[in-house]
């Protein structure tokens, strides 16, 4: 039996026999929704195990290394998270890299709320706010992203910089955005500096937490929703208001979210006047080099916005 992108039926087999034992057996797989470089398989065991891999055909990918260490992260400060089961890096005798972890059930964040009251729904916020403020209360020395041996910064504009200048080249270039916008968001490109200073420390943050990266659950003894997990962490330790930026930007958040966020973590005014919009210009700048056509008006109302503040 052959799967998407030609990943036999004795490949997996071998990898959860790696896992939990000689003796298993593969008794169903199911594709997930997954990457552009991954293949992303439900496998399911004859004695009833479950399992999520995420796998790689001949090519050597170290994100799945990134993953796995990322995830190991979170679980370590308890935030829900899958397990990592194992991973592998490929090689020219067995080209597959692979991330096998824990199969976590639920919905994504906007098929609960579809499901939820409105009572439910909020208290699904509170409990996303308490996830997000686990995480982000976990501080670093310096801004970087979550790799080993990866470049760090004192400054987080900086860090920002080399997050955002690959993305900023390519989007100065595009004939997307009308050539006077793309002026003007070169001018607020150079002002980073300014726009982005703040006095808190690195923390850690999730860096896409949207709606399909969001996993919930409802306890049917209770009716009441939790996050069972989040998915496909691109951690760093950056500047927190990012991350809440983001997640307001794409709705990932209410204003129930945020009401509870900030018994932690207050969001000064500045937050809301000046790094929110600025925060929010890169997300759909990035969006515009990613998806096109769909995101140019929003990121030229975001440029203007951004552009009247300098």
């Amino acid at each position: 039996m052959q799967h998407e992108s030609d990943i036999s039926w004795q490949v997996l087999r071998q990898i959860v026999q790696d896992w939990t034992g000689t003796a298993a057996e593969l008794a169903q797989v199911q594709p997930l929704e997954g990457g552009v470089i991954n293949t992303t398989l439900a496998l399911e065991l004859k004695d009833g195990q479950r399992a999520v891999i995420k796998i790689s055909p001949h090519r050597v990918n170290r994100e799945h290394e990134r993953e796995a260490y990322q995830l190991n992260l979170l679980h370590e400060i308890g935030v829900p998270a899958p397990k990592v089961y194992g991973w592998k890096m490929g090689s020219l005798e067995e080209p597959f890299s692979y991330i096998l972890m824990e199969f976590v059930g639920g919905v994504d964040l906007a098929e609960a709320r579809r499901n939820c009251v409105p009572e439910q729904f909020e208290m699904l916020q509170q409990h996303l706010a308490q996830v997000v403020c686990a995480m982000h209360s976990r501080t670093g020395d310096k801004y970087m992203r979550v790799i080993r041996n990866g470049d760090a910064f004192d400054s987080w504009p900086r860090f920002f910089h080399h997050v955002h200048d690959p993305i900023w080249h390519e989007v100065e270039k595009s004939q997307l955005l009308p050539i006077k916008i793309r002026k003007l968001a070169g001018k607020i490109h150079e002002r980073l500096d300014q726009l982005l200073a703040h006095d808190d420390l690195p923390r850690l943050v999730h860096w896409d937490l949207w709606s399909s990266n969001v996993l919930c659950k409802e306890d049917p003894a209770t009716g009441h929703w939790s996050v069972s997990a989040v998915l496909d962490p691109n951690c760093k330790y950056a500047h927190a208001e990012a991350e809440i930026a983001y997640m307001e930007l794409f709705h990932t958040c209410t204003p129930a979210f945020i009401k509870a966020y900030q018994q932690m973590f207050k969001l000064p005014t500045e937050y809301h006047q000046v790094r929110k919009p600025v925060y929010h210009l890169y997300s759909l700048l990035d969006h515009v080099q990613l998806f096109g056509q769909e995101y140019v008006k929003p990121a030229i109302t975001a440029v203007e916005k951004v552009g009247a503040m300098i």
